[in-house]
């Protein structure tokens, strides 16, 4: 299902993102070595719950994890990259971090990630796979715009991961949110220009580059969620949610 928010809904869509941002730096300042991560799971839920929001990740059971993921935020680190599930594992120094938040407020999803150094400094040069996909992640939004087509966003993304040497997985990706999660259209995070749907005012994407070192291969945790790279390799990911808009987008998972 593709679907078209009025500007009532995409007004709503704003504030939806305003909560997932604040959550999400929230989180990030408490991620400091000796963090639990079931803490950062906790933490999120009593900011979620005190907004008057909802959860998607709770209950969410699509075909490919294994059962209800049953947490708040995805806490992925190091080696892993995607859907981490959280579990009583501390944070220590120099740990690669990526944080992904998708809640619903006033009927509205929005969705956000982003990756960070356990420890760094603020003056430090910001980590190699992070700027990566955070460059990836502007790219596409650059791009984006009405009458745009995914193929586009796609290729943008691409360009900037395989510029800098990595291999790239289309299994997942960006996509549609709106009602719910988890819409269509797909966004791979590598493609061909000029295909695909054409992008209308209205659509709310979630585009996430993420980015393994050295392989496109993954690997699942026992838990049947956690995605890690089948290398070891160090991973990241950013995500924002965009609005398309008459002239062009509007980023909502931006810090207020």
């Amino acid at each position: 299902m593709i679907e078209l928010l009025s500007p009532a809904e995409v007004a709503r869509g704003r504030e939806t993102g305003a909560l997932v941002a604040d959550i999400l730096r929230t989180l990030r300042e408490r991620s400091t070595p000796g963090t639990n991560l079931l803490e950062l799971d906790a933490e999120a839920r009593r900011m979620i719950e005190a907004a008057g929001a909802v959860s998607c990740y709770v209950d969410y059971a699509p075909s490919f994890g294994r059962g209800p993921f049953g947490h708040y935020v995805c806490t992925s680190v190091n080696d892993a990259v995607l859907h981490g599930r959280p579990r009583d594992q501390v944070l220590a120094d120099g740990d690669l971090v990526s944080l992904d938040l998708a809640v619903s407020l006033h009927g509205v999803v929005a969705d956000s990630a982003l990756s960070f150094v356990v420890g760094a400094r603020p003056d430090e040069a910001p980590d190699p796979l992070v700027e990566v996909t955070e460059r990836a992640l502007a790219a596409a939004i650059d791009a984006a715009g009405p009458g745009v087509r995914i193929g586009d966003l796609s290729h943008a993304i691409g360009t900037v991961l395989r510029g800098a040497g990595h291999p790239v997985n289309t299994e997942f990706g960006g996509h549609g949110v709106g009602s719910t999660m988890h819409q269509d259209p797909h966004v791979p995070n590598d493609g061909r220009p000029g295909r695909g749907y054409v992008l209308r005012p209205g659509l709310l994407l979630a585009l996430e580059p993420w980015v393994m070192a050295d392989t496109d291969e993954l690997v699942v945790d026992d838990d049947g969620w956690t995605l890690r790279s089948a290398t070891g390799c160090r991973t990241a990911h950013s995500e924002h949610t965009v609005a398309v808009t008459e002239d062009g987008v509007e980023v909502l998972t931006l810090p207020r």
